[in-house]
């Protein structure tokens, strides 16, 4: 019964994840809930995850990333990207893999890809080549280099807390590398030679006007308040225009003075001209409503609209959703995004979908880009925000440059301390917050936000599921399934049968979902043949970050997807030979190095 209560556990947590019903951390906190309620794991057991080691090593480690990046160590890897990459597609991918492989086995990699994004959009405007040529092997390089190290992604923090669990110790922090390195190598090789021949051509190189990419012509007007509108000595939020309908006023234009943003207390005057973001149904129901004349003769080429939304101390620029945003499932009217930026959102790009229209009522979701108009002050307060990401450099002015040395031998010291077994990785990380801290590398308030909560969450839910998979005997008995269906079957076919198994869960699941299930799982597996346990936990940590194949397996692929312009099966055409190609010679890897 406790086999079939758990198994029931385990798909519930599948169709929670894969259905997307619920945020994946909510599903966790809700699996080790019901785990408690149904005596699968007593209540120890059940909130262990929160004071597990891996998950404390996880949550330092987003701090120990966000210390290095705010002092603005990796913007020194832009300098060598633009001198080094030349203006071959070959050679720029493989520049970038010399770059963002190393740094992502150290600094967690949707850190590395969020520094990155806005300096390879900028690299691609000034090289007149599309972003979407460079911006899934920016994802799929981070990836391959977070599995160099034990610290280079969550997933391998998590593997080393698992494999603690089941008795075989934690890993070293350089365990992984004697195969991690040779994978990164497979893997930049063909994203640099193969690759840039299934890469689409869907960002527009040809033009440095955003608007135009988003095709905003047919959705920015003019419109006259005529003496008879009822807006006339109103003010824009008096008068609610802007909550009832679908439209945004982005500049009001009086005797030809503009006014900027913040309009919400300007008075309306007869005679005053809106510049309004609108679709054609919007615009003509509040000009049937409200008395306004639709200036129709007015037809703005694109630098012309680029002006006028960049006039003065205005300006455009795309802006990312972070996975920890709380814009995450609402929407922009509910988040009453104008007043709390002082911007508006003008367009919402998700992948290749782009929409203009009724913005105000489109849940938001993790990846999406919007575009965003308002004056400039205000995307400095954007970017300071870790929930939202400009997809414009920063000014090297922001960071804390004179910071920079303490962040390197911080960073340095937590890695080497750990490698010659000093002291656990664990207290390593905790001391090097610490230090970043008293430093001045960060600040106390910012520590918060650079940690990437869902994820604590979710190892912190999903750990007890781990544990109840073992005290149930649910482990034995799924492994005891794998191996009478790779009955007969040598070791490499078994332990490439593991692979494939978390390979595919993970492109539906999270990788760390992946892990928890598939471990344990493999390790009994295992022990069962008499074969090498860690070969087996090794392969499932290493399939778990092998998620190339949708935009939705692995966080950096979401982060790139819209900001590519990609469409779904993008991914799959570029992705599906790599992992092909890394199912086949990481098994062999493993059992060449660590043996079988």
């Amino acid at each position: 019964m406790e086999i079939i209560l758990t198994l029931a556990v385990i798909v519930f947590a599948l169709i929670g994840f894969i259905s997307e019903i619920l945020p994946v951390d909510l599903i966790a906190i809700i699996v080790a809930v019901v785990l408690m309620i149904l005596g699968l794991v007593t209540p120890e057991e059940g909130i262990s995850g929160f004071g597990n080691s891996a998950t404390i090593t996880v949550l330092a480690m987003f701090i120990l990333s966000a210390g290095i990046a705010k002092t603005g160590v990796i913007q020194i890897a832009r300098d060598w990207l633009i001198r080094w990459g030349g203006k071959n597609l070959n050679q720029q991918i493989f520049t970038l893999g010399i770059l963002v492989g190393p740094i992502s086995a150290f600094i967690n990699n949707t850190a590395v890809v969020a520094i990155f994004l806005p300096i390879i959009e900028d690299w691609c405007k000034q090289q007149k080549i599309s972003a979407s040529k460079l911006l899934i092997p920016l994802s799929y390089l981070s990836i391959l280099g977070g599995i160099m190290t034990t610290i280079g992604t969550s997933t391998n923090i998590l593997a080393s807390g698992l494999s603690a669990q089941l008795g075989y110790g934690e890993f070293s922090i350089f365990q992984f590398s004697k195969a991690g390195i040779p994978i990164f190598m497979i893997g930049l090789i063909y994203l640099a030679t193969i690759a840039p021949r299934l890469l689409p051509d869907r960002k527009s190189a040809s033009s440095d006007l955003v608007s135009e990419d988003y095709g905003l012509r047919e959705y920015v007007s003019e419109v006259v308040i005529t003496p008879r509108s009822s807006l006339v000595g109103q003010t824009l939020q008096s008068s609610e225009i802007q909550r009832k309908f679908d439209i945004d006023v982005l500049e009001l234009l009086r005797n030809e003075v503009r006014f900027a943003q913040p309009l919400a207390d300007k008075i309306l005057q007869a005679g005053d001209i809106l510049i309004v973001r609108s679709g054609r149904e919007d615009l003509l129901k509040i000009r049937d409503e409200r008395g306004l004349d639709i200036l129709a003769d007015v037809k703005f080429n694109q630098d012309e609209l680029e002006n006028i939304l960049t006039s003065g101390e205005e300006k455009i620029a795309e802006v990312l959703i972070l996975s920890n945003s709380r814009l995450i499932g609402t929407t922009l009217k509910d988040l009453r995004f104008r007043q709390r930026y002082n911007a508006t959102v003008l367009a919402v790009r998700r992948g290749a979908e782009l929409v203009r229209g009724r913005l105000g009522k489109i849940p938001l979701k993790f990846g999406d880009i919007l575009l965003v108009q308002g004056p400039k002050q205000s995307f400095i307060g954007l970017q300071t925000t870790r929930e939202l990401l400009v997809l414009e450099q920063r000014n090297v002015e922001m960071m804390r440059q004179d910071k920079a040395g303490f962040a390197v031998a911080i960073g340095l010291g937590v890695v080497l301390l750990a490698a010659f077994n000093v002291m656990p990785i664990l207290v390593t990380a905790l001391a090097g917050v610490v230090l970043m801290v008293l430093t001045g590398c960060l600040k106390p308030g910012e520590i918060y936000g650079a940690v990437r909560w869902d994820i604590i969450f979710l190892l912190a839910g999903l750990i007890p599921l781990g544990i109840a998979m073992k005290n149930s005997g649910t482990t034995q008995w799924l492994a005891d399934r794998i191996i009478f269906v790779t009955g007969g079957l040598s070791g490499y076919w078994v332990l490439m049968f593991c692979f494939l198994i978390t390979a595919l869960l993970t492109e539906i699941l999270s990788n760390n979902a992946s892990v928890v299930l598939m471990l344990p799982i493999a390790a009994s597996v295992a022990t069962t043949l008499d074969l090498n346990p860690f070969a087996f936990m090794f392969a499932v940590t290493f399939a778990a970050s092998n998620s190339y194949m949708t935009p939705i397996g692995y966080q950096t692929n979401t982060m790139v997807y819209g900001a590519g312009e990609y469409k779904f099966f993008d991914f799959t055409r570029v992705g599906a030979p790599l992992t092909l190609l890394m199912t086949l010679t990481i098994p062999l890897l493993i059992i060449w190095i660590y043996g079988l």
